[in-house]
Formats: C-alpha cells, structure tokens, sequence
C-alpha cells in the first residue's frame, strides 16, 4: 500500500541516520542497517550520517550508495582518519569538532532515524531529545527497537519520568518501531509541523 501525505504537507527530504560504528555481534543488526539504507535511497531520501565506512554506518551508507542513493557524510577532523571516511559519498563534510558536525547533522535532516549503537549513538540520541525538549526543534526522532534492544533506555526514560525529573511529555519524543520498514514509513506521515526547526538558537 501506498501512504501519501496529506495536500499541503511538506514531506520529509532528509533523514539522519545514528547508529554504530561497530556491527554488534548479531547478524540482524547488520541485515536491518542494509535494508534501512537500501529503503532510505529506494525512497528518493537523502541520508545523513557520520561519514565513516566501518561498523553499521559503514552498511547502512553503502547500502543507500548502492541503491543510487544520495548520502551525506559529516565527520570532524579527529575522527576522519580512525573511522576510515566511506567513499562513493556524495557530500563529504569535514568540521573542525564534534559540537560542529553534530550541529550540521541536525541542519541538513529533517528527521531522525536511530539503529542499535553505542555510546556516541546513545548521546547523540540523548542529545536530540533534549533539544525537542527544549522546543529548539519539532523533527521526528524514530527508535527502532530492534529485538528490544533500546527497551533498556525506554525503561530508564520511563523511570526518570515517574520520579518527577521529567514531564510525561518526553515519552513522545521518541517514535518506537521494531523494524526499518516500520521506521521509513512513518517518514512518509509525519505532520508537516514536524519538520521545521529552530536551529538558529544554538
């Protein structure tokens, strides 16, 4: 089935993928990165991402490339010769920090996507809740829980909330699907309120 959305409604153009810089030691870790860049280009999508060419990021580029994917790649200047910069980008941006590379991530996407990651992928998630928390941005943040791999920060988010250092509101922020599929077509109803933002104020 088709989704189309709504007249008038602007559609999403760009969509920043957070994932890790490792493949996980589980197979549908790296058969879900594939499949989410394959569908991202398939769909006529930009991807964004933090240009490197190991772990699940590495797939999911490779993937969108191979696909006639258009993917954009931002890294800073200490990272860009560790993580290996994929090649085949159609944009490589090189910032001087990781303040600047995670500001221009946010720039050029209109929404975000975030596959199983580590540490730099659960700050960056972290982080741009925050920022939709603050009302510096209204742009889709999708969880894709998969195999309950997130439900341990579900948990914990419900638990701060319950204890009175959040608003019930938070739980919001975050869309939870179990697949790329599931992910990619909430891309395509996404209310048109959600994709401006307010970057000028950071």
């Amino acid at each position: 089935m088709t989704i189309v959305p709504p007249p008038n409604q602007k559609t999403i153009q760009s969509v920043c993928v957070y994932c890790g810089s490792r493949n996980g030691n589980k197979p549908y870790f790296t058969d879900t990165a594939q499949h989410l860049g394959t569908m991202i280009a398939e769909d006529g999508l930009n991807l964004v991402y933090g240009a490197g060419s190991i772990g699940l990021m590495g797939i999911t580029a490779r993937a969108a490339i191979q696909a006639g994917g258009n993917v954009i790649g931002i890294i800073p200047e200490h990272l860009n010769d560790i993580e290996i910069t994929q090649e085949g980008l159609s944009e490589l941006h090189i910032t001087q920090n990781m303040h600047q590379r995670k500001k221009m991530m946010f720039d050029r996407s209109d929404a975000f996507i975030v596959l199983p990651g580590g540490l730099g992928t659960l700050d960056e998630t972290l982080e741009i809740m925050t920022w939709a928390q603050l009302s510096l941005h209204q742009k889709p943040v999708i969880l894709i829980n998969l195999n309950n791999y997130w439900s341990p920060l579900l948990e914990l988010i419900d638990h701060i909330i319950d204890d009175g250092f959040a608003s019930s509101d938070n739980r919001n922020i975050l869309q939870v699907v179990e697949s790329a599929e599931a992910a990619v077509k909430l891309l395509k109803v996404s209310p048109a309120s959600q994709a401006t933002s307010k970057s000028e104020l950071f």
